[in-house]
């Protein structure tokens, strides 16, 4: 759902004029004659859609200034943007003072309202994104700042919040890409382990031969190589969190060991003389069927449910095509402060192409299509043209390509010193009398690579006869500068018919 400007002004002319601007910017409008409605809006269940307010600083009953005063209560981080017919700098102080983010003076120019729509929007985005990445680094990301209001998360959600209450094992399952790591960190920012260590681990991009040494740690002097004392992740996650991506491609041998530090909640490090003690809240994830694996005897049927205790599925982004739009909200806001691109929003028609793609990558897949295109976008809003590769996999959906350069005829053979230096030399022929291309060969006639020295000859030759002697095409052509050209000329013997 696009962002609601909430409008707060008496005069019912200004109003429509104001909702006309704001809809051609591509958001939508509430209209409210009154400060004391907004008010109630604002602190009712409707406040949740709204995105910024225009607020008129004259209106009868409870003025501009008064409302901001007792706003402040139930801002909650929406800016403001007051408008006023008065433009003295005593106006736009008191108003500032009072919480204004920017001010528009009456009558209100299209651009200067859009400029000023945009950057605040831009600027609360950065500063929710600022407030996620925070508590994300801190173990404080709670399911409040997930991107997932969707019905189809309703349920992952409510286990999540669930299992957070407890210290019970959690499987995550879903399949790559659709954000298990990020329920898990949900868990541990709503359970009394929030802000402890929250360590992460793939499983499956661990090496073979050091999967037990950088889960449980070793000794110094334990084996060949190990110089030091290393902690392993279960060490460094003590007293707080570890989570186990693709915990279905642990070793079977690691299998036992991790099943004896859930049952004992205790660890063996390589060549250590006694167990350790750990405290560790364990949450694992899986994107494969582990049932099947426990059939196979790919993975120990004894672990599986200990690892099993309380599952949650995460279904796919298609399955969640509703929070797409602020999924692309939200990588649009990142996408341009990290790589300072312009782009603030994206085309209605093109969402609409997001929304109708299946995204078997799922999120992740949805994050690096948009990263791409910001980067092939040129202008200020995200088009169809710049997700070409889902716009041809889309019916309904066709990107119109630029037409192909056509190829220009070699220039004709110009008189003088260049022509006569082209037309003297020995040429390799191009084509056959047939007109069938022949090319350079790299073999001699006894099947022998040829001289690198000769091959290059030959280029030459084929440039100077390709391009009538034309000393500087010819050298730009080549990738070489005139004066190598010259010297590989001469070096080569190349020249002699000249001299």
């Amino acid at each position: 759902m696009p962002g609601r400007v909430l409008i707060i002004d008496d005069d019912p002319t200004q109003r429509r004029i104001l909702e006309e601007m704001i809809k051609r910017l591509g958001l939508e409008v509430i209209s409210l004659d009154s400060a004391s409605k907004a008010l109630d809006l604002l602190s009712g269940a409707q406040a949740n859609g709204v995105k910024l307010i225009i607020l008129d600083l004259i209106m009868p009953g409870m003025d501009g200034l008064e409302f901001l005063n007792r706003f402040q209560a139930v801002r909650n981080g929406l800016p403001v943007i007051v408008q006023t017919a008065q433009g003295s700098i005593e106006t736009v102080v008191r108003a500032m003072r009072a919480g204004a983010d920017d001010f528009v003076v009456k009558p209100i120019s299209q651009e200067r309202l859009r400029v000023s729509i945009q950057n605040l929007l831009k600027v609360t985005a950065l500063t929710d994104e600022v407030k996620r990445l925070s508590a994300r680094n801190v173990g404080a990301m709670t399911f409040d700042d997930l991107i997932a209001s969707s019905p189809a998360m309703a349920n992952a959600v409510r286990l999540g919040r669930r299992a957070a209450q407890s210290n019970i094992p959690v499987l995550i399952e879903g399949e790559s890409g659709v954000g298990k790591e990020v329920i898990a960190r949900a868990i541990q920012g709503e359970s009394d382990r929030r802000g402890k260590p929250f360590i992460s681990v793939n499983c499956g991009a661990l090496p073979a031969n050091l999967v037990e040494s950088i889960l449980f740690g070793h000794e110094k002097g334990s084996f060949t190589g190990a110089t030091g004392k290393h902690l392993g992740k279960f060490q460094e996650a003590d007293n707080g969190t570890l989570f186990l991506d693709e915990v279905a491609e642990l070793p079977l041998d690691i299998q036992v060991k991790l099943l004896r530090a859930l049952q004992e909640g205790e660890i063996d490090p390589i060549g250590s003389k006694r167990p350790l003690k750990v405290n560790f809240r364990l949450i694992s994830a899986t994107n494969r069927n582990m049932i099947e694996m426990v059939k196979q005897g790919q993975f120990r049927e004894d672990l599986y449910y200990r690892l099993n205790v309380f599952p949650i599925l995460v279904p796919p982004l298609r399955n969640r095509a509703e929070d797409i739009s602020r999924l692309v909200e939200h990588f649009i806001t990142r996408f341009a402060a990290e790589e300072g691109r312009k782009v603030g929003r994206i085309n209605p028609t093109a969402l609409e192409l997001l929304k109708r793609y299946a995204w078997p990558g799922n999120v992740r897949q949805l994050e690096n299509t948009v990263f791409r295109a910001m980067v092939l976008c040129e202008g200020d809003e995200l088009q169809i043209e710049d997700f070409p590769q889902i716009a041809s996999l889309v019916e309904g959906f066709e990107v119109k390509m630029p037409p192909a350069p056509q190829l220009q005829p070699p220039p004709p053979m110009p008189s003088g010193q260049a022509a006569m230096i082209g037309s003297q030399l020995p040429l390799v022929p191009t084509t056959l009398g047939n007109g069938v291309a022949l090319g350079i060969p790299a073999v001699t006639d006894g099947g022998h690579i040829r001289r690198l020295e000769e091959v290059e000859a030959d280029m030459i030759r084929l440039a100077l006869s390709r391009y009538h002697g034309q000393m500087s095409e010819v050298a730009r052509k080549l990738g070489i500068g005139r004066s190598t050209l010259y010297r590989k000329m001469r070096d080569m013997g190349l020249d002699e018919a000249k001299m």
